[in-house]
């Protein structure tokens, strides 16, 4: 008998939800009224029990769990409402389980403990590699000026902490500690300091090698800070490999190479993708999280949190980060348990304590001076200063890499990698505050200057012209009364210069094949530099800084909570509040997208972003397919459809679902099933039940039609057949369509008039939809 199964060759799986369905090859009459329903299978409906004692039994593929169904192909979204109800299911037969045994109790208990114990790992895991990747590339840094004697391993810091030959104007100079020309030449000065450049470069070449190879051979989904791809994933959009073994081993590795190479980035963004890889990779050991994509979403929410937790020491700003930010469904739990993973993970970063100052970050920061009313105005204002930077930013770094994505720039990412690097290296080396790391940059400018500080930053001289490294000359004068010096006008200009050079080579790096820039370095930098001037500036760069976050990223609450965190500033709520807003302000009045948001649509993900208002008249009709010069649309129908029709459709076609119909004549809407279920379906019924061959019936039904008891045993696919598909008319506004995808986090939707199907909508439909209505090009809706 013909039993040669629906063969591998015969189902590409490059299936897409904006090719959902082609529907039928009858021509849809909308304004035709349709007829009653008419089942006409006997004369006395539906029989359960009409065959022979000794003909085949009906299959019914789903009275067991057949492996597969109820999954996804890559690079589709799932059903979120299938996923809930699937939960709730399995949660409910748990919990009637558990009211007859003792054994089902206590299973019951660890199902409910499970999520717990899962936060309590993600937590451990991640604060653990936060840790290593802090120090390793704190070591890796110094690891370009030079080695220490004591022991290679030892940083420059730690390498001079147990000497007794510092002084307290070189502090960080000491006999262990040797650069790489008094190693090999035996002294420091003068001509030599060439060497020193030259070996500077050439490890940050060499980082950036290592980094762009890793990335490139083993793991390409480990460039980038991961927060657009993150934020599409939680929307429901499966990227398979993103978030797995290989790209957490990769990224952890070159994350280090590439900070420690010097390209104008930072480790602050990226930790959010190397929190999620660990939290995916941990939800395998869970069944609840691993058999359920949106339970997995909830988990990978939580994740988010932990990121931000241990790059910025902020716990409760990394929750309002992952609710304001990047989840798309936050339940009340998920807050809960993102609140116990942040905490768990902030404190075993604490303990591992990576910095030698028992801080979470380098660049911990107090503000106790009180704020006075006027000072509103200048927030104010730098607020909108801020704003306006952030536009720019987004504006150019965009431009850049649209330039990079079309045009042959992008076919080189390795050269790419290196010339970046090189020019970076080559003109970092000269400046004291280009040359050094971006969390000791940041640590140099947010200290205070105080009476005792050797730092030219606060050069400063006294009334009788003495220099702030005397004591005792300087003890009778505050701060305040005295004068700028010549290092602090030599740090000034050297300032200035990094500011720019750190304004242009940001844009340019943002992108590259290594790892992403942190927005909020880079920004405090930037401010920075223009601020420090007196040490009561402090407070102003701070807003500044503040503001440039907010026109870049468009958070408001999260940040302030951020910055709270970081500074201890309790007293600076309120004009925190005013600049943050203000920036948000200015920045959405000349574009609504932050850095984030404006990178998923350059690369086309398919996100519905929730803060979009949709305010055009459009109707469903105007946006479902067939449109009226397409094919009609491909269905199945109920009844009547062999195993070898069914498998012709789904090999000519990519859809990734069918409509089910009465039949095609009626087009009475029955349900929807999706292609992967259908292609397991029948796979396992041609490999596992004997007698099922080509011309074997394929039914949608709990009855039985009438059939020749010679006839061959059909396939019975009700269990795989969504009976409740979303369904709208033709008539409904595209708002309210809009508003149901983002809330339910539907994949398609059926349009029907009188219970007749007439065409279908899917998410990408209506991105594409909303970018024609935006007049940009509706093609770019594609994952590249």
């Amino acid at each position: 008998m013909d039993n040669g199964g629906f063969c591998n060759n015969n189902y590409h799986s490059g299936s897409s939800d904006d090719e959902l369905v082609d529907i039928s090859d009858v021509t849809v009459n909308f304004s035709e009224d349709v007829p009653p329903l008419d089942l006409d299978y006997s004369a006395g409906g539906c029989k359960a029990d009409w065959r022979p004692s000794n003909s085949p039994k009906l299959i019914d593929l789903l009275d067991d769990t057949v492996p597969g169904i109820g999954t996804y192909e890559d690079f589709n979204t799932i059903d979120w409402v299938r996923e809930k109800s699937k939960d709730r299911d399995r949660h409910r037969e748990i919990t009637n389980k558990s009211k007859h045994s003792t054994v089902a109790l206590l299973f019951s208990i660890s199902d409910a403990f499970s999520g717990w114990l899962l936060m309590l790992l993600i937590g451990l895991m991640s604060g653990a590699l936060a840790g290593g990747i802090d120090i390793a590339a704190h070591w890796m840094t110094d690891l370009k000026e030079g080695v220490c004697l004591n022991g290679f391993w030892f940083n420059h810091e730690h390498c001079c902490w147990a000497s007794n030959e510092t002084t307290f104007q070189e502090r960080d100079k000491c006999p262990q500690w040797k650069t790489w020309a008094e190693l090999m030449v035996g002294v420091s000065e003068g001509s030599v300091n060439v060497l020193n450049h030259f070996m500077y470069v050439s490890w940050a070449l060499l980082f950036a090698f290592l980094a762009v190879i890793l990335v490139r051979a083993f793991a390409p989904y480990a460039c980038g800070s991961g927060i657009p791809e993150i934020k599409t994933i939680l929307s429901g959009f499966i990227i398979r490999g993103y978030l797995g073994k290989w790209t957490l081993i990769i990224k952890t590795i070159t994350l280090v190479l590439a900070v420690s190479s010097g390209l104008s980035l930072g480790k602050e963004g990226p930790l959010v993708h190397v929190a999620c890889c660990c939290a995916n990779i941990l939800c395998h050991f869970f069944t609840k999280y691993r058999r359920n994509e949106a339970k997995r979403r909830e988990v990978l929410s939580a994740a988010s949190a932990v990121g931000v937790s241990v790059a910025f020491g902020a716990p409760i700003g990394g929750v309002l980060f992952s609710l304001e930010e990047v989840s798309y469904y936050f339940p009340l739990k998920t807050l809960w348990r993102s609140f116990f993973a942040a905490l768990v993970a902030a404190f075993t970063l604490r303990s591992i304590n990576p910095f030698g100052n028992s801080r979470l970050v380098l660049f911990y920061v107090e503000f106790h001076t009180p704020w006075h009313l006027l000072e509103l105005i200048p927030f104010v204002l730098l607020g909108i200063f801020g704003g306006l930077w952030g536009a720019f930013f987004i504006h150019a770094n965009i431009a850049w890499c649209r330039l990079r994505k079309n045009t042959r720039l992008g076919h080189y990412p390795v050269i790419e990698v290196l010339v970046v690097t090189l020019l970076t290296a080559l003109l970092a080396f000269p400046i004291e505050y280009t040359r050094m790391s971006s969390s000791e940059l940041i640590s140099e400018l947010f200290n205070d200057c105080g009476l005792l500080d050797s730092s030219k930053l606060c050069g400063y001289t006294s009334n009788s012209g003495s220099t702030s490294g005397s004591v005792n000359a300087t003890a009778a004068n505050g701060l305040g009364a005295r004068l700028a010096g010549p290092g602090l006008y030599t740090a000034m200009w050297q300032l200035a210069l990094a500011l720019v050079f750190k304004m242009l080579i940001t844009v340019a790096t943002f992108g590259i094949k290594v790892t992403d820039l942190d927005v909020f370095l880079k920004a405090k930098q930037n401010i920075r530099a223009v601020l420090r001037i007196k040490p009561q500036n402090d407070k102003h760069f701070f807003f500044f800084l503040i503001s440039t976050l907010g026109g870049v990223t468009r958070m408001t609450v999260s940040l302030v909570v951020i910055m709270f965190e970081l500074t201890g500033g309790l007293e600076y709520i309120v004009p925190l509040m005013a600049a943050t807003m203000t920036s948000k302000w200015v920045a959405d009045a000349l574009s609504r997208e932050s850095i984030y948001e404006a990178h998923i649509r350059l690369n086309g993900y398919p996100f519905l972003e929730a803060k979009e208002e949709f305010r055009h008249k459009t109707l469903a009709t105007d946006v479902m397919r067939p449109r009226q010069s397409d094919p009609p649309l491909s269905v199945l129908t109920q009844s009547g459809m062999s195993v070898e029709e069914v498998e012709r459709l789904i090999a000519d076609t990519t859809y990734s679902g069918f409509p089910v119909v009465i039949s095609q004549q009626s087009q009475r809407l029955v349900g929807f099933v999706l292609r992967r279920d259908l292609v397991i379906s029948l796979e396992n019924a041609r490999r596992h039940q004997e007698g099922v061959v080509s011309v074997s019936a394929v039914l949608f039904t709990e009855c039985d039609p009438p059939a020749s008891p010679s006839a061959p045993p059909a396939v019975k696919l009700h269990n795989i057949l969504d009976l409740s598909p979303f369904t709208v008319t033709v008539h409904t506004p595209m708002e309210i369509v809009v508003d149901i995808f983002r809330k339910l986090g539907l994949r398609q939707c059926l349009v029907i008039q009188n219970g007749r199907l007439l065409g279908i909508i899917t998410k990408k439909d209506i991105l594409k939809h909303m970018a024609q209505m935006a007049n940009r090009d509706p093609e770019s809706i594609l994952f590249n």
